[in-house]
């Protein structure tokens, strides 16, 4: 098969588009030959290298991906039945996993960080892993629906249990996480706040559903969020920037309120004022990935067409090193997707 792969770690230079070998399906997995496979920031991190993470390599990223079933040994799903993959890998047979709670799997990974992903003709995994997927829906939207949606859903109805009165504050509205966070936000009935860098993506993020934007880079999310709610502020915020952005997120929060992360693009260094953490009765909330019946509760959403993965660009396998310089540079509204 052919595939992107990098076999030492660097810039986007290091991807190459070259022959692989076929991955061979056991009992109990499913070959998928992959249609569309999406983008995420993990997959910059692999490729740079990651301090006390070893990458297998040579490797293959991909988390995101959509295609067609062509061999399950164990005939848990028939040849040529459309899917979409549940990006997370599990063991199955731990407590956690038992008990519905995969993602604290000890053994947990993503698709494509320590397994080969979707950067490639054909990928396996878990039959278990295997969700399939309606004839209206397109390869491409499919791609671009698994990981964003199902974190932010564990983000804002597992965690923050966001309720219907309440405001969200959503950074970085146009990323992945983001503009599926706004459509849950107002799925599950709340006023949406929503930043984004630039005037079209301010412009996007309206589109999708936000009741107001801040500029996230020529506004104080804190002031803006406060004037907004009337001096306020929010009752959550999802955060997954991280270092430049963590002190006003806390400081947007109402009393009460609930800040949840699931990332840290501009870097993990965050400081907290604790005498404003208890007073305020402030909540922070970890949150990362979320389970496989999460993403089967959230995925007929999306299929009957009440949540829509925001689809920036698609371009061939073989670009996978321009779309990588895209995704860096901060361009990308919603997904790229890769198509081999």
């Amino acid at each position: 098969m052919r595939a992107a792969r990098f076999h030492a770690h660097g810039g986007p230079d290091v991807l190459r588009f070259e022959e692989a070998p076929d991955p061979t399906p056991a009992a109990g997995e499913v070959l998928v030959r992959v249609r569309a496979c999406a983008l995420n920031h993990l997959d910059l991190y692999q490729r740079r290298g990651l301090e006390r993470v070893t990458i297998p390599l040579p490797h293959i990223s991909g988390a995101d991906v959509s295609g067609e079933v062509v061999d399950a040994p164990g005939g848990e799903c028939a040849a040529g039945t459309r899917v979409l993959l549940q990006p997370g890998l599990s063991c199955g047979r731990c407590a956690a996993c038992l008990g519905g709670h995969d993602n604290m799997c000890a053994r947990y990974d993503v698709l494509g960080y320590q397994s080969d992903g979707g950067y490639a003709e054909l990928v396996k995994v878990p039959a278990v892993n295997v969700v399939p997927i309606p004839d209206h829906i397109a390869f491409a939207d499919a791609a671009a629906f698994p990981l964003t949606f199902l974190t932010a859903w564990h983000m804002l109805a597992t965690r923050a249990k966001l309720t219907a009165g309440e405001t969200v504050l959503v950074l970085a509205g146009a990323s992945g996480v983001g503009q599926a966070a706004i459509q849950l936000g107002r799925l599950f009935g709340a006023r949406v706040i929503a930043t984004a860098g630039s005037e079209a993506k301010r412009a996007r993020v309206l589109e999708l559903g936000a009741d107001a934007v801040i500029d996230h880079y020529g506004a104080d999310l804190a002031a803006e969020a406060r004037r907004l709610t009337g001096k306020r502020g929010v009752d959550v915020v999802v955060e997954h920037v991280g270092q430049a952005t963590w002190a006003k997120s806390v400081r947007a929060l109402a009393p009460g309120g609930r800040l949840v992360t699931c990332g840290n693009t501009t870097g993990w260094e965050a400081a907290i004022d604790l005498r404003f953490l208890f007073s305020r009765q402030l909540s922070l909330l970890g949150s990362y990935m979320g389970t496989k019946g999460e993403l089967l509760q959230v995925a007929p959403l999306f299929f009957a067409g009440r949540l829509r993965p925001l689809v920036d660009g698609v371009l061939p396998l073989a670009a996978a090193a321009d779309a990588h310089r895209r995704l860096e540079a901060g361009a990308v509204s919603g997904k790229l997707v890769l198509t081999p």
